[in-house]
């Protein structure tokens, strides 16, 4: 139910992979730092205090909430970035986290993140494809997507995979992006410079049965999370030395430039792998 992509526009994993590597060693020397933790933040209301890096913990922790896994559980993070999320759930639940991504410096950069944080053997990355994972089937109590459905070439081949390899019972909680309901016309600048697609709101509970997941929940949190992110992005952005033609750069650093946040929705989706089938 993802929009309707053209050749031009569908994400390729491996140029989605070489995007994440390039920014991913960008990030680092922009910030002086051993990787990026880019993803939203969520404040609960308009006056909450939380810094971004403090919001964009919150967020892992609503997701986290909802995935219902405790110590001895197996998580999977599906688009795992440099790791921090798998980090943070692994610290908060006892659970084992096992991250894939197709940045192989986002991997590397993860890898370092869990052994720094004592959680080696705990905590496992690798480089992988979504859409054809190198697990068995019902491996995983869990499954966590944290921005990752938009750059899957095939949502529905995406999730079929993930229902393969969570146990029966086991949970999904995924965000996606979407069009609002004031889109105009789709932002071209995200899908060319993000190798990223928007999701159909409407249709992603169809979409998940389609695959053989039951829907659970899915809730529009847009306003907790977009428009302060991308403020805070813009502002972090103007202490970097960013190009101004490097487009790439510009919309992992700093997504306002190129896009209006009211046009974005931010979807917060859980599902479930049937107990009986």
């Amino acid at each position: 139910m993802a929009e309707q992509a053209t050749a031009r526009t569908v994400p390729v994993a491996e140029e989605v992979g070489r995007m994440y590597d390039r920014m991913t060693v960008l990030a680092a020397g922009l910030t002086g730092g051993d990787g990026f933790n880019a993803h939203l933040g969520y404040w609960d209301t308009p006056d909450s205090p939380l810094t971004y890096d403090e919001a964009m913990d919150r967020l892992t922790d609503v997701m986290t909430d909802r995935l219902r896994i405790g110590a001895g559980s197996r998580l999977l993070d599906v688009g795992c970035g440099v790791g921090a999320p798998a980090v943070r759930i692994a610290r908060r639940t006892g659970a084992g986290v096992t991250g894939i991504s197709v940045s192989r410096e986002q991997v590397e950069r993860a890898d370092v993140l869990a052994r720094e944080a004592a959680l080696t053997g705990r905590v496992v990355f690798q480089q992988a494809d979504a859409m054809r994972q190198p697990y068995a089937d019902a491996t995983f109590d869990a499954a966590f997507a944290l921005e990752s459905m938009p750059h899957m070439p095939d949502r529905a081949q995406a999730l079929r995979e993930v229902r393969r390899v969570l146990k029966p019972g086991g949970r999904l909680v995924l965000t996606d992006f979407f069009r609002r309901p004031a889109h105009r016309d789709d932002d071209p600048s995200l899908r060319a410079a993000m190798g990223s697609t928007l999701a159909e709101l409407d249709g992603y509970p169809a979409l998940l049965r389609s695959v053989g997941l039951e829907f659970v929940e899915m809730t529009d949190i847009s306003e907790e999370t977009v428009p302060r992110s991308f403020a805070l992005l813009a502002e972090r952005a103007r202490g970097l030395d960013l190009a101004d033609d490097d487009i790439e750069a510009r919309c992992y650093f700093d997504p306002q430039a190129l896009m209006d946040p009211a046009l974005l929705g931010y979807l917060l989706v859980v599902a479930r792998r049937p107990l009986a089938e």
